[in-house]
């Protein structure tokens, strides 16, 4: 069975050995140095928890910037860091592909594009990338969620490449996944409100399975290759070693790209391809 036909069958797939652990070494070293030049004058959380979700114009005009944004758990009740900064934030995004060199080698590579082309983008344009701590002790929860709801195209499109750039196991909050969940249909959006700020636009109200995700525990160097409406999630990680990775989301450019997206770029800088 081809890698296309699995894609179709389970809505992911798992590519250990796709990237070499010197370029994940790399990676990791090159988000390090983003971090020490970071002078955090405007302090955003990132949480996937709709009712807290940080809708302010730091995230929303990220879209076309480097931007770093915070873990819930980081701060005491003062304000204040309870560790230090690199310790402390849950991601950076959302245009490290474009804007940073290293980050637009390592998305950009032929093997990338023939997998892009295997699984059906006509034309692969790379809309979003992010740097994803899943710090110790404090890396946060992510609930269940269809990337499409935040990168929606008409018709759906998205595609998710998440690299391992460490072991990714149980305790320290692996993804996991519902094997064949892409096919329930799109939930919902994340969309920007007429009056300002995002909302949640409800599509279908049927609730996702709760059962049936399966733990995707995989080795640094490892690709996981994500359908914009396969539900997964992962877990906060409580151990001692970090879980960092590297994810980039693609669209097809044949297909169209709602103006009420809440991820926007400016006309100087259109998404690309490989």
């Amino acid at each position: 069975m081809s890698r296309a036909d699995d894609f179709e069958r389970q809505g992911f797939l798992v590519l250990p050995d796709f990237v070499p652990a010197a370029s994940c070494d790399a990676l990791k070293a090159r988000a390090e140095a983003l971090v020490e030049g970071f002078q955090p004058e405007t302090v955003s959380i990132f949480t996937t928890h709709e009712q807290t979700r940080t809708s302010d114009e730091y995230f929303l005009s990220s879209g076309d910037q480097i931007r770093f944004f915070f873990e819930e758990g980081a701060f005491r009740p003062d304000g204040s860091l309870r560790q230090a900064k690199a310790l402390s934030l849950n991601k950076i995004g959302h245009a490290l592909h474009d804007l940073d060199p290293l980050f637009s080698e390592f998305s950009r590579t032929p093997a990338l594009a023939a997998l892009s082309a295997e699984l059906g983008l006509r034309q692969p344009l790379l809309l979003q990338s992010m740097y994803i701590f899943k710090q110790p002790h404090i890396g946060g929860e992510v609930n269940s969620h269809q990337d499409s709801t935040f990168l929606y195209t008409d018709p759906p499109t998205c595609l998710g490449f998440w690299f391992a750039l460490e072991d990714a196991t149980l305790e320290n909050g692996c993804l996991w996944a519902l094997p064949g969940g892409h096919r329930v249909g799109l939930k919902k959006r994340f969309v920007r409100a007429p009056g300002g700020g995002t909302a949640f636009r409800v599509l279908d109200a049927t609730p996702v399975p709760e059962e049936g995700f399966v733990p995707l525990e995989v080795k640094k160097g490892t690709l996981v290759v994500l359908h914009g409406l396969l539900p997964h999630k992962s877990g906060p990680n409580t151990s001692p070693k970090s879980r960092h990775a590297y994810s980039v989301h693609l669209i097809d450019g044949a297909a169209s790209y709602p103006l009420d997206n809440w991820l926007h770029r400016s006309a100087q800088m259109p998404p690309r391809g490989f």
